[in-house]
Order: structure tokens, then C-alpha cells, then sequence
């Protein structure tokens, strides 16, 4: 299958290139990148060994290869200092591309290094989008286990999903010395789970998992630099209600949010497959946004009195109004809140995404069955 869109417009630029671990940033560069070419791996603990102790080992290793076109840095986010010399060797050899891949901004914030000045652009990668998968896209599938290529290809996802969890957790929180309580980091991951979709309340999530306002809010900043959450804001601009002010929090990835979410006899599977396919169509935005360059934003509506819209997509070239429902067929309360938003902007185009079959217009709101919407969302395309 083809990784549509995960292209760059200039071939000869160097780029950072993040994203969350299992997402396909190695088998891509692998895949594209074959000719002339040095690559540093520093999942590799003799690599990670002999960089860390002496970075301007990547200048000696360019020196000894003259004729290099680009150098990879595989999980950069491993040793920082060697952004500074990657830095000077931009300056130096105009005619070397530096591609430098991470699962992780933590460990380079905190270290006090800058992203090279602009010198090299800011691409990331997301978990598969149902266009990538075309006829291979099972709905049902995804909304149960995700879409990261390294468990969707799995052939027991449940256990490598939570195999991807433990050790994503273990090698990315822990061994990096991120937290201190790790029961305790713990118990905030499954009750953070309960708010994803959600307007994250510190206080209550604090007080389940049994630790402190600073830690939580600690650990979700953890979250977010490991890609592996993300809080969308509300979309506030020439606004006409009175709206709430804070963001809602989602994970990155369905299938994640499915594995850490307990269920027990009290909880609606209706409910819980609701937020995975809100979940689900956010993953696939910020993929479409990401790959095609559309440098739209993405935020949620919602007023005081309740009007929801889940979400915005707003750009130079874009903006759109965005409805998940889990259902099979639409009433007129699912598009109480599409209409309000429109009223409100009648420059948006209106969608409704559900799990009904067939694609009907009700009122200028185009109303897509999921499947139909993930798999014709293309990259560099409007949604349509």
C-alpha cells in the first residue's frame, strides 16, 4: 500500500520529521530514500553510546563519505547535542540534506537546543488514513484497534497494542526519567482515558488518580511531547454566543484510547465507539491538514447553552464544520448544532459524519457515511 501523500515539496530540503513511534517514519525513509545516503539509528545502543559521548562523530563520519546526499538521524530526540552539529554542517555542506526523525520534542525542549532557526522544516507523521488503505480499510477495525501502521498490520493487534503502550511508556516516560511516580502516572492514563473527547477538569482527574494539580497537568504536557495526545481549542474567532474557553483533549490514536479506556458493566458500547470514531476522524484531519499542507487550524465550537459543533477546520483556503454521530441514520437534533454554526458563518461548509450508507444533503449539510469520508479524504484535496 502507498503512503499517499506523505511527500515533501522540496526534494532538497532538510526536515525534521516527528511522529508517534510505530508510525511508518523509518520504513518511509527506507522506502525513499536509497542512494547516497548515511543513516544514524539511535535506537542503537552502540549508536546512541558513541554520539552521546562525542556528537562531532556525525562530522567524521560525513568527512570519511564526501560523496553523501543526506544523512538520517533516526529519534534525534536521543541525543540533542547533536543539533548543534547538524546545525554547523548545514552551514557548511550546502549540498547535504539533513533529515532528522523523533518520537519526542520533550527531550529537546528541555535541553535547551533550537530546532536549527528554521533551517530545516517541521513535517509530521500520523497513523494510516482509510485512503492510504483504499480497499484494505476496515472501519470496524479501526475503530477498535487504530490505525498505526506497526498494530494494523499486526496479526494479534490487542496484544501488540498494548505491547506498543508498555513500552512506549517504559522506554520513552520512564527510562528518560520523566516521572518520578509511576503508579501513579499510571493510574492518570487510565483516568485521563475517560476524558478523551472531552474538556479535560484537573481537579477530578487529580483527585482519581490520586496525585497533585502540578502533576497532572505534568503529565499531560508528557503526553502532548510524545505525540501521543492532543488539545484542540475552541474556535472563538467573530464569535456571536458565549462560548466555553477550555480545550478538549484526545489521544493521538483510536486504537490507543481503546486499550487504555476500561470498560466495565456500567459503560454503553454505543458511547464508547462514539469517541472512537470522533477520535478517529480527528486522527484523519490533522493526517489530511499535515500531508497536504493546508496550514489549516483545528478547534471544536461549543456555547454555554450547549451547542456543539465537534470540529472547525479553518484556513486560508479552507473552513469547514464537522459532525460526528454514531448512527445509522440522522435525526434532526444530530444537526442542531451544524446549523447553529452555520447561522453563525455561512461561510463554512457544513458535514455530518455517520455510519449510515448513503451520502444525503439535508439543508446545505452534507451528511457522509464514515467509511466514504476516510477513504476519499485525500491529501492536497478540499474535503468534499
Amino acid at each position: 500500500m502507498e503512503l499517499i501523500g506523505r511527500f515533501f515539496n522540496d526534494p532538497e530540503a532538510s526536515f525534521f520529521l516527528f511522529g508517534a513511534r510505530g508510525t511508518g517514519k523509518s520504513t518511509w525513509l527506507k522506502m525513499n530514500f536509497t542512494h547516497d545516503i548515511l543513516y544514524v539509528d539511535l535506537l542503537n545502543p552502540e549508536n546512541f553510546r558513541k554520539y552521546s559521548a562525542k556528537p562531532e562523530r556525525l562530522e567524521e563520519l560525513l568527512a570519511g563519505n564526501p560523496d553523501t546526499q543526506t544523512v538520517i538521524v533516526d529519534e534525534i530526540q536521543k541525543v540533542p547535542e547533536l543539533l548543534d552539529v547538524v546545525h554547523h554542517l548545514i552551514e557548511e555542506n550546502k549540498n547535504v540534506r539533513f533529515i532528522l526523525t523523533g518520537s519526542s520534542s520533550r527531550k529537546l525542549k528541555r535541553s535547551g537546543v533550537d530546532l536549527l532557526a528554521g533551517r530545516a522544516i517541521h513535517k509530521t507523521f500520523h497513523p494510516f488514513m482509510g485512503a492510504e488503505l483504499a480497499e484494505n480499510f476496515d472501519l470496524a477495525h479501526a475503530l477498535k484497534y487504530g490505525l498505526i501502521p506497526l498494530i494494523y498490520r499486526s496479526k494479534n493487534p490487542i496484544e501488540t497494542l498494548h505491547s506498543y503502550i508498555t513500552l512506549y511508556i517504559n522506554e520513552e516516560v520512564k527510562m528518560e526519567g520523566l516521572i518520578r511516580n509511576v503508579g501513579g502516572f499510571n493510574r492518570f492514563l487510565e483516568t485521563v482515558s475517560f476524558s478523551n473527547g472531552s474538556v479535560i477538569n484537573i481537579s477530578e482527574i487529580a483527585r482519581d488518580s490520586q496525585v497533585g494539580r502540578k502533576a497532572v497537568e505534568g503529565y499531560i504536557s508528557i503526553l502532548e511531547d510524545l505525540l501521543l495526545s492532543i488539545q484542540i481549542p475552541v474556535f472563538t474567532k467573530r464569535a456571536k454566543r458565549l462560548l466555553i474557553a477550555h480545550p478538549k483533549f484526545y489521544f493521538f490514536d483510536t486504537g490507543v484510547f481503546r486499550a487504555l479506556r476500561p470498560t466495565g458493566p456500567l459503560d454503553r458500547p454505543q458511547e464508547i465507539d462514539g469517541l472512537a470514531l470522533e477520535t478517529l476522524t480527528l486522527q484523519h484531519l490533522r493526517a489530511w491538514n499535515a500531508y497536504g499542507g493546508n496550514g489549516c487550524k483545528i478547534y471544536y465550537w461549543r456555547t454555554k447553552a450547549g451547542l456543539e459543533v465537534d470540529f472547525i477546520v479553518y484556513g486560508a483556503d479552507h473552513f469547514y464544520a464537522i459532525e460526528v454521530k454514531n448512527t445509522a441514520t440522522i435525526r434532526s437534533n444530530d444537526l442542531k448544532g451544524l446549523k447553529a454554526f452555520l447561522s453563525d458563518y455561512p461561510e463554512a461548509t457544513g458535514y455530518l459524519i455517520y455510519r449510515g450508507k448513503e451520502k444525503v444533503k439535508i439543508q446545505n449539510i452534507l451528511c457522509i457515511p464514515a467509511t466514504v469520508f476516510y477513504q476519499n479524504l485525500m491529501p492536497g484535496m478540499p474535503i468534499e
